[in-house]
Order: C-alpha cells, then sequence, then structure tokens
C-alpha cells in the first residue's frame, strides 16, 4: 500500500524502512517532511493510507482534505490519538490506527530520570564544570529515599515509574478513576486530593481527556505540600502553564520537569536555534532555574522506536489484508 508519511525525520525514515523490509511488508513509503495541517494535506492526494504522528494536525478540515484525495487509513504512529477528530473520521469512513504501546519502561525511565536530573541539579552542574566552577553552592538535593511519590495514572507506564521509585525506598500513593489491583503491590490508591496534599513528588501518566484537560491548575496548585516537584512526561494540556508558572513563583511548586508542553506542536521536533521563539509562557518557564523541559523525547528508545515502526506498518498490512490485528480507534469506543 502506499504510505504518505508526515512530520518525517531521519530516524522515521530508517526504522520505518528497516521494519517494512524485515517484516515483509511491501509497502511503498512516501516522506514528507513538513506536519500535516490544512495546507499541507494536498500531498497526499493518491496515497490510500496516511502515517501521521502527535503534532501533525487531524481535525474536520483536515480529514475531509485527506477523504477527498482518496485517504482510507490513518496510520498513527503514536498512542496518543487526542489530536485526532475521531467523530469527523467516522463520519467521512476514515478509519485509524494507532500503536497502543511500545515500550512503557521508555517513558517511564525519563521520567525518573527527570526527577534525578532536577532533584541533584546534575543539568546545572553539568554546565557549571564546563564552565570551569566547581562550587557546589546552590547545588543541595534530598534523599529520595523515605519520600512520598505521587502517581496520577497506573496503566503500565504508571505503575512501572511506581516501581521504580520503590527501589529506592519510597511510599507510592496512586490516583486513577478505574484503579489496577495488580498494582496494589507497589502502590496505594488514594484519593486525587490526598495524593496532592501527601506528595513530595508528582508524577502524571494518564491521558489526555475532557476530564483530565487542565487536571493541574491553580486549585490543584494550592493542594501541593510546599516545594513539591510535578513531572508530566504524559500530554502537554494536563497541566495549565500559567498556573504552574505562579506556583514557580509562590515556591509551593519547587521543581517542574516537562517532555511535553501544551502549545508544543510549534515548537518540539523542530530546530528553532537560530529563530526568536514568541510563545511568551514558554520562555518565561525556561528563566526558572528549577525547571527542566526535555522536547517530548521520553518515547525515543531504540526499543521504543523499533516498535513503533513495526506496529504503524502492521497496521497497514491489516487493514490493506483484513488479517492480523488492527488497533482501531473510534468515537464508538468512547461513546
Amino acid at each position: 500500500m502506499r504510505i504518505a508519511v508526515f512530520s518525517t525525520k531521519g530516524y522515521d525514515q530508517h526504522f520505518l524502512a528497516r521494519a517494512n523490509e524485515q517484516h515483509g511488508h511491501g509497502h511503498d513509503l512516501t516522506y514528507f517532511e513538513p506536519r500535516l495541517l490544512e495546507e499541507t494535506a494536498a500531498l497526499a492526494t493518491g496515497f490510500p493510507a496516511v502515517c501521521a504522528f502527535v503534532n501533525d494536525r487531524l481535525d474536520a478540515p483536515v480529514l475531509r482534505a485527506l477523504r477527498e484525495h482518496g485517504t482510507e487509513l490513518i496510520a498513527l504512529r503514536s498512542a496518543g490519538f487526542n489530536h485526532v477528530d475521531l467523530e469527523a473520521a467516522d463520519s467521512l469512513g476514515l478509519t485509524v490506527a494507532r500503536v497502543p504501546a511500545y515500550s512503557p519502561h521508555a517513558v517511564a525511565e525519563h521520567a525518573l530520570a527527570l526527577v534525578l536530573s532536577l532533584n541533584r541539579k546534575i543539568h546545572r552542574a553539568y554546565n557549571r564544570v564546563r564552565d570551569g566552577n566547581f562550587s557546589i553552592e546552590g547545588m543541595l538535593g534530598f534523599d529520595l529515599h523515605g519520600k512520598t511519590i505521587g502517581v496520577v495514572g497506573t496503566g503500565r507506564i504508571g505503575v512501572l515509574f511506581a516501581e521504580l521509585l520503590r527501589g529506592f525506598g519510597c511510599t507510592v500513593l496512586a490516583f486513577d478513576p478505574y484503579p489496577n489491583a495488580e498494582a496494589e503491590r507497589v502502590l496505594t490508591y488514594v484519593p486525587l486530593r490526598e495524593l496532592f496534599e501527601r506528595s513530595d513528588v508528582i508524577s502524571l501518566h494518564c491521558p489526555l481527556t475532557p476530564e483530565t484537560h487542565h487536571l493541574i491548575d491553580d486549585e490543584a496548585v494550592a493542594q501541593m505540600k510546599d516545594g513539591v516537584m510535578l513531572i508530566n512526561t504524559s500530554r502537554g494540556r494536563l497541566v495549565d502553564t500559567v498556573a504552574v508558572i505562579e506556583g514557580l513563583k509562590s515556591g509551593r511548586i519547587g521543581y517542574v520537569g516537562l517532555d511535553v508542553y501544551e502549545e508544543e506542536e510549534n515548537l518540539f521536533f523542530e530546530d528553532l536555534s537560530e529563530r526568536v521563539i514568541t510563545d511568551d509562557t514558554f520562555t518565561r518557564l525556561l528563566t526558572f532555574p528549577n525547571v527542566l523541559i526535555t522536547g517530548h523525547q521520553a518515547f525515543f528508545t531504540r526499543e521504543a522506536v523499533t516498535a513503533i515502526a513495526e506496529t504503524t506498518l502492521a497496521n497497514v498490512t491489516a487493514f490493506e489484508t483484513g488479517e492480523g490485528m488492527l488497533h482501531r480507534v473510534s468515537a464508538d469506543q468512547f461513546a
């Protein structure tokens, strides 16, 4: 099947081409560097399948344009699908498939890396030593051992993160509207307010839904312990960035580690080092010495990207042949 791959980087081409060859899919992949937008949708003319990433726009106008140009399948190379108008896709007869899981270890380990780096000021120490500054003033951290960690969302990633922190001797609290009985071997479920009030570190591992949009807002920040560490490797819009900035200014939030940002689609995955960043909220975040931001790279391990490529192409093959597992998502599943 002919596939138009949008938001393509060199690593996408490498891993998709290798999966296509190694697993004998025989798909014809054409790579486009631009993001999928209404203005670029015409590039997919004549392609029955479009492969999109997290910052591609798949709203109703884009989906209509794709359908008019002959597209039948949207193959997401991501687990998240909140950027897709599923109702519009269903009404247009478009099939949407995703990668439901790849390497939960990748994201859980990156969340832990943010915790350790922020606590022990690794990012600041790196720059100091390179400048010949060996002072440790201002570099004081704390023992993770004995601290209380709050995990919001106990899917595979959240539970793996809890297991990692249990290895440090932490107490792990969790909130999830759908508790995981097996997870209770490593964590204790509590109401969300109690999690906010008791946790020294709070890490978000939940999907973006209407209920979780701006889960971390002014009210939530006000319930947290002074000096709390907030980590988000899940979805940017879980966090009201303005509320977090106010929390940083007041000292209620002592550390912030982000791998996602609510307005990231015009920033992340691009080299903007020669441009002026015009997002004033994001640039304000960058001024805080106790904030560490990575550019949506938590998923980015060799194992995870391999799994993403393999599952993405397997979805296309299943759609084309009617055989195998098609990881479809539709509005009906969430009605």
